[in-house]
């Protein structure tokens, strides 16, 4: 089977597709030729696909991925964002995060197969899942400080709790960019795997979670999480710190300086405001 399956039994499309085999949801984002990075429109379907998964009995895991072979994710939509569109889900779903995702708890378990390119927001959604596979061609990091922002979809704080202080630190400080065999070195996927068996690797795993009792996998998953009432009371802080600290990065010179030197292709000039 592909890395993105030409879903059997589709159940949406366009930016996203929705599949199921068995009783595992696969949620597929499907804008390869932007690399499947991420719009308002796009974030929604995903939200809306998670929601749909959690309140079916008969699903009990769910795989995320990308199509096509170079990417996974590449992030927010660099274009929509210039249009002033946020890589969020629009009004009161706002709250499911970046890629309808990032801060949105779900108790079936999210497995993660990284096809290719996961950077940015890429990792983000990988670390909001719960298991992860990659591809051989995989490329990870949080490279945001590059750019004048920061990783404010959950990478800041949740890098340090699944990889430790020291090695997330390097990371998000210089801005590295590593592949998926230092990614699992790191802890921060679990397994490589060749590009071609991608997603039978992440179904079997799947379907194995989907084989023992749902009640138990689930209740294990939001203790193992801490979901209390499908809230994150540990990151109820971090998310709230998160939010301000990139605001106020947001409105700076150093911002504005960041998007502008990368749209023309030259080193950014920063003035620490």
């Amino acid at each position: 089977m592909s890395p993105s399956p030409a879903s059997s039994g589709p159940e949406a499309s366009g930016q996203v597709r929705v599949a199921r085999e068995a009783n595992v949801a696969i949620i597929t984002l499907n804008r390869p030729e932007a690399m499947n990075a991420v719009t308002a429109d796009l974030a929604l379907r995903v939200g809306e696909a998670l929601e749909a998964a959690e309140h079916d009995p008969d699903v009990r895991c769910i795989v995320v991925t990308g199509a096509g072979g170079r990417a996974f994710c590449a992030g927010m939509d660099l274009k929509a964002a210039a249009r002033g569109e946020r890589p969020v889900p629009p009004g009161e779903r706002e709250a499911w995060g970046f890629a309808g995702i990032v801060s949105h708890p779900v108790s079936k378990p999210l497995i993660a197969a990284v096809n290719g390119f996961a950077v940015g927001g890429g990792t983000e959604i990988v670390l909001a899942c719960d298991i992860a596979l990659a591809a051989q061609n995989a490329k990870f990091g949080l490279p945001e400080v590059k750019r004048g922002i920061l990783a404010a979809a959950g990478g800041a704080f949740r890098l340090p709790r699944a990889i430790g202080s020291k090695a997330a630190m390097e990371l998000l400080l210089t801005g590295a960019v590593i592949d998926a065999n230092r990614a699992q070195e790191l802890g921060l996927i679990n397994r490589v795997v060749p590009f071609e068996s991608l997603m039978d690797e992440a179904l079997a795993i799947a379907k194995t979670i989907a084989a023992n009792a749902p009640m138990a996998v689930q209740a294990t998953k939001r203790i193992a999480r801490g979901y209390s009432e499908m809230e994150v009371p540990d990151e109820t802080a971090a998310w709230a710190l998160s939010h301000r600290e990139m605001a106020a990065v947001r409105a700076s010179e150093d911002a504005r300086e960041g998007a502008l030197a990368f749209a023309e292709k030259r080193a950014p000039v920063w003035k620490g405001r």
